[in-house]
């Protein structure tokens, strides 16, 4: 299994912009490209943070832009991007809370 963790810095009142647009692009990546999904995080710092999981790098590699529209939405919400870190899983202790 491999993650990538990606950073942003938001422009100011293009929260919901970004929110939306990274759903939709999330959604068709997990439909189209066999990612395994994400989470989007607001960090205290005021950044935003996804951590994305994929079968493997080559699976995401070979991910093209299933969703320009929602493309556009983040890109256009966004002040700053932070290199993204890639990530080998070696342990995994995450679980879900039983619903």
């Amino acid at each position: 299994m491999f993650a990538v963790v990606y950073r942003w810095r938001l422009q100011q009142g293009k929260e919901q912009q970004f929110i939306e647009g990274w759903h939709r692009m999330t959604a068709a990546i997990h439909r189209q490209c066999g990612s395994y999904g994400s989470r989007l995080h607001r960090a205290d710092d005021g950044t935003w943070l996804a951590y994305a999981r994929w079968p493997t790098p080559e699976a995401r590699e070979q991910c093209a832009l299933p969703d320009p529209e929602a493309a556009a939405m983040m890109s256009d919400a966004i002040a700053e991007r932070f290199p993204e870190a890639r990530l080998h899983i070696v342990d995994d202790l995450l679980a879900e809370p039983a619903t």
